[in-house]
């Protein structure tokens, strides 16, 4: 494949020619030549970028098939401009075996167009207290540990889960959740809970599991990741931990970084998700937090559901949105548009600082490295319609925004694995 009139933005920046060879960049420079048989893309008014790492998504399948199968979050997740995912284990049968897990980590490539890594369990069911093989986990193809959707409640069991995976060199990605403290809560503690009586989730809830699990991680050594943060007290205690040393990163979700909870119009069940929207306090220092590197990456937490599973409102709904295919456009327009952040600074987020924390062999454009990348029209404007979606959710809340970056054409591992069609 030859990529030719290539605008590559990022820390690699250029402007030239690509070429393609088994998989891999062989060449970058001016009027490369390419073999007879060679693909040939112009990609001239179009921006090239490294392919996007997203370490947070749910592809539901084995036994959610209705809401996500491998292969249509896998193709949402190319639409989106995401090269290389990580798959959360919240499934049935849970990955907490070597056979389910082989069979999962399988399946992963051979239904994705992309590359699709895969997190195991980090107890048996999720719900239990009983350790998985760490080792044996790990040889198998789990990229790391975690309970997504299930916060540990027992503080002994996460202990002796850091050690365990610690001993193996393998993250723990954890899902920050006092169930004592949610008090069976729907949508954040605020003036939207009163006014649509809702019962409300406390902040605390996250902010107190999170520091019983820093002080964990400083104890046993473990990389130790935080899934989707969401509250101003979780940034500083980040930031903290970080300064004594802890071996600690997170994600940030795009909804907590651009919705807060007064921007929820209605009981609109397209605004749950968990943890929730909370206040504009923590939104700005979720912002801050990504700015001054408490916070390292963006994840989306795609969250596909049934539109039965979404109907009602906040009480009868279920928890999540999805996010692979807007991720990009919503914060390329509300954040580097506005001049708020750069491209390069985004694309850190979204792509170099995911690959490198996660060790994926991902994130960069250059001689040598996988063929995964991105182009986008970052000048056009369009309007988020989810009749162009690949994923089988439909949960949004952002449906309906006009935005910029739209992506044009995905390539993981050498290979096309989304293309706008031409009208």
């Amino acid at each position: 494949m030859l990529i030719k009139n290539a605008a590559v933005k990022g820390p690699q920046a250029f402007t030239g020619d690509i070429l393609i060879e088994e998989g891999k960049v062989t060449a970058l420079g001016r009027h490369l030549f390419a073999p007879a048989e060679a693909t040939i893309i112009d990609a001239a008014g179009k921006a090239v970028i490294p392919g996007l790492v997203d370490v947070h998504v749910h592809f539901r399948e084995p036994g959610f098939e209705q809401k996500e199968t491998i292969k249509t979050g896998a193709a949402a997740a190319a639409h989106g401009g995401f090269t290389t995912v990580v798959a959360m284990p919240n499934l049935n049968p849970v990955p907490d075996n070597v056979a389910d897990l082989k069979r999962l980590v399988a399946k992963n490539h051979s239904d994705a167009k992309i590359h699709v890594e895969q997190f195991a369990a980090i107890t048996s069911g999720l719900h239990s207290n009983e350790l998985t093989d760490y080792a044996a986990m790990k040889a198998a193809g789990a990229l790391g540990f975690s309970n997504d959707g299930v916060g540990i409640q027992d503080a002994a069991t996460m202990y002796h889960a850091m050690q365990g995976a610690a001993a193996v060199n393998a993250p723990i990605v954890a899902h920050i959740e006092d169930n004592g403290l949610m008090a069976g809560g729907v949508i954040s503690t605020g003036s939207k809970a009163q006014a649509f009586n809702l019962p409300g989730i406390n902040h605390v809830s996250e902010s107190a599991q999170l520091a019983r699990d820093l002080t964990l991680a400083e104890a046993t050594g473990v990389h130790y990741h935080a899934c989707h943060v969401s509250t101003k007290q979780s940034v500083e205690l980040i930031r903290d931990a970080k300064a004594r040393g802890v071996h600690v990163t997170a994600e940030v979700t795009p909804h907590h970084l651009l919705l807060d909870y007064e921007h929820i119009p209605a009981n609109d069940p397209n605004y749950k998700m968990n943890p929730p929207l909370r206040a504009e306090m923590d939104r700005l220092a979720l912002i801050e937090g990504l700015a001054d590197g408490t916070l390292d990456m963006i994840a989306t937490d795609h969250a596909p559901h049934t539109a039965e599973d979404k109907a009602g409102d906040f009480k009868s709904a279920a928890f999540g949105i999805v996010g692979s295919e807007t991720a990009f456009s919503l914060l390329y327009t509300s954040f580097v548009r506005s001049g708020k952040f750069t491209l390069n600074q985004l694309l850190n987020w979204m792509s170099t600082n995911p690959a490198n924390a996660f060790g994926l062999d991902a994130g960069t454009i250059g001689i040598g490295q996988p063929a995964d990348l991105t182009l986008v029209d970052l000048d056009t404007p369009f309007t988020i319609d989810a009749n162009t979606w690949y994923s089988k959710g439909k949960n949004s809340p952002f449906i309906g925004r006009q935005v910029f970056g739209k992506v044009m054409t995905t390539i993981a591992g050498g290979e096309i694995a989304y293309e706008e069609e031409k009208l």
